[in-house]
């Protein structure tokens, strides 16, 4: 599963992106400074279940810190959009190419209103924040009717004429774009479209259909970033100006700031914490020291930075993930090297038993016969979903 990050330039994505991965890639008060995607990988946090055999767990994915378990996840910091980016203004085309494989975008915003449509700065307050998720949303949307429209009546004239299925289609046009058939179906159910006559489509109706593929396919969370610079006010009329997208306020440079002063050993901090801890005073600079105290108040004022609780709202609420454990002795939660817990799979909420078996080894699914609920050692049958935060066994034949 990989997550992009999108917005335009110069509203901190880069350093959004680093705070999630510590990787040091360029950051700059300028637009442009990412040209290339940035790819890495983050975590999300889940609870490990090792407390309830009242020993300790051998993690190998996903490593395990009091009790809570840090499951990967891919992020790509593509280049920054700018209005016409689907005619490939700026770094248009690229830029959504590199988007073509993301499940799902976190889009960041200055919260601020200080960078104007190009991400040049401007007089805080003077833009507005929900304007970048209008025209992004437009220009999604503008790129996927132009993926559509290549070659379209000829093709469509096609499906007509040999009865074909317009999800086939479909599926077909949008290879690549990781649009599955379900994004698709749900997308259809939601269109006027007439889809025995694909030629019949007017240029509206087409425009509803991808924007439907797209609220199918690609979910948004919104990260207002700067909130250190901002108001709650201003948080509040984003919101309420955004009403289709969760909102969630972030400081990004505060998290990125904690985390390589944990790193340092200068802090005690988790990242997602409502707060940390200065671990020797004496150690601090009066520069570090004035940063950290800047940095308490806007933890105080907002309840965290907001970094980490935005990845994870992308990945439960917005992708519907769960996280499961896969074992080979379901008594003993153990791997078949003694292990105990040794994985932290996300999966798609309701995924069924055999697609689980699949992602753990394609043998396991094509030889799949039934799982086992580590906990209540119940049989799972082949087309019964498994549960959030489940141990699980994979029976299959030799």
């Amino acid at each position: 599963m990989e997550v992009g990050l999108v917005g335009k330039p110069n509203v901190g994505k880069s350093t959004f992106f680093n705070a999630l991965t510590l990787l040091d890639v360029p950051m700059a008060p300028y637009p442009f400074t990412t040209v290339t995607p940035n790819r890495g990988v983050a975590a999300i946090r889940a609870p490990c279940p090792h407390p309830e055999k009242g020993g300790t767990c051998t993690p190998g994915n996903a490593k395990c810190v009091d009790g809570t378990r840090w499951v990967p996840v891919n992020l790509v910091d593509v280049p920054g959009l700018v209005p016409g980016a689907h005619e490939g203004k700026g770094l248009g085309h690229k830029f959504l190419d590199d988007l073509r494989a993301t499940d799902g975008f976190v889009q960041v915003v200055d919260l601020t209103g200080a960078t104007d449509a190009e991400g040049r700065l401007a007089p805080p307050g003077s833009q507005d924040p929900s304007e970048e998720v209008r025209w992004l949303e437009e220009e999604l949307v503008a790129w996927v009717v132009e993926i559509l429209g290549r070659d379209f009546t000829r093709q469509a004239r096609g499906v007509e004429l040999e009865g074909k299925k317009v999800e086939e289609f479909l599926l077909e046009r949008f290879t690549g774009l990781s649009i599955s058939p379900a994004a698709i179906a749900a997308a259809l159910r939601a269109s006027p479209v007439d889809r025995a006559h694909p030629t019949h489509w007017s240029t509206g109706e087409r425009v509803a259909l991808a924007r439907g593929l797209l609220q199918a396919s690609k979910p948004r969370l919104v990260a207002a970033n700067k909130c250190d610079h901002a108001t709650a006010a201003q948080e509040k009329t984003l919101e309420e100006r955004v009403e289709e997208y969760p909102v969630v306020p972030t400081s990004a440079d505060a998290e990125l700031t904690l985390r390589r002063a944990a790193r340092a050993g200068l802090v005690q901090y988790r990242p997602g914490d409502p707060s940390f801890v200065v671990r020797d005073e004496g150690r601090l600079t009066p520069p570090q020291a004035k940063a950290l105290d800047g940095i308490r108040a806007t933890l105080t004022a907002w309840g965290g930075t907001g970094v980490q609780p935005a990845l994870e709202r992308m990945v439960y609420e917005r992708l519907h993930q769960i996280v499961i454990y896969p074992v080979e002795d379901e008594t003993r939660w153990t791997d078949s090297r003694g292990r105990i817990l040794p994985d932290a799979l996300l999966v798609p909420a309701d995924t069924p038993a055999r697609s689980v078996a699949y992602r753990v080894h394609t043998d396991l699914g094509e030889n799949f016969i039934r799982a086992i609920d580590g906990r209540t050692h119940r049989a799972i049958g082949a087309d019964q979903p498994v549960s959030a935060n489940a141990v699980v066994r994979i029976v299959s034949r030799k």
